[in-house]
């Protein structure tokens, strides 16, 4: 087999390029996931009071919503979304939790409580509650039932 001069420089090319293609098509096909939206952690949300802290306290402690209750000013509820997005494809809404805070006559807490989704029906995560209604299930229903179709920043507009 005879040596041709600058043949061995294009095979090391051609397999460089390779090499280089290779890995842009493994990062393209590497899951970025990102999270919109708030929700107080467990360690704030423990620092509310059932009974006794006010929104003015909530607000201090927590931080404001993202929603109010919307046919009543009774509550206030924190939802966040993690989307993941895998290459060109358009983003997927994979998680959606809400932290529903309810106030009473007096505005003082009356509820506090975190809801996700499992196989497609809202879940309670965790309740803290002085009263066994929930009176705004329907709107927690709605936020947690349209995954995949709302995103958070609709939420705001």
């Amino acid at each position: 087999m005879a040596f041709i001069p600058g043949t061995m420089a294009r095979a090391f090319a051609k397999v460089r390029a390779a090499l280089v293609l290779a890995a842009l098509l493994a990062a393209a096909c590497t899951p970025v996931y990102r999270n919109h939206g708030y929700i107080p952690a467990e360690d704030e949300l423990a620092q509310v009071t059932v009974g006794q802290d006010t929104k003015g306290s909530v607000a201090t402690k927590v931080g404001r919503p993202s929603v109010e209750g919307l046919l009543n000013d009774n509550g206030w509820f924190y939802v966040q979304s993690r989307f993941k997005t895998v290459g060109p494809r358009q983003p997927q809404e994979v998680e959606r939790q809400v932290v529903a805070i309810t106030f009473d006559d007096q505005d003082r807490v009356a509820n506090v409580e975190r809801f996700g989704l499992e196989k497609g029906e809202v879940v309670t995560i965790s309740r803290r509650i002085t009263s066994t209604s929930i009176k705004q299930i329907g709107l927690i229903q709605q936020l947690l039932g349209s995954l995949g179709r709302l995103r958070a920043d609709q939420l705001l507009q």
